[in-house]
């Protein structure tokens, strides 16, 4: 449950947490850890990284194809 601060119009939880000082703390804190496995995934590879790989397959495939022929 919320209660809107009239004040300064932050919404605050029951226990008492400020919502929008948390959400603008959140914002400057940098990476989120999404953020970073994509980013490793995109940069080092590694296992079940797939769904961030912006490589095209079938391009792989046709290279290595050719690759495979010319030898």
């Amino acid at each position: 449950m919320k209660e809107n601060n009239n004040n300064n119009n932050d919404t605050f939880t029951i226990a008492g947490t400020n919502i929008d000082a948390v959400k603008r703390q959140n914002e400057r804190s940098g990476m989120s850890y999404n953020e970073v496995k994509e980013l490793l995934a995109k940069t080092t590879g590694g296992h079940g990284t797939g769904i961030y790989s912006d490589t095209n397959v079938e391009e792989v495939r046709k290279k290595n194809q050719q690759s495979m022929e010319n030898h």
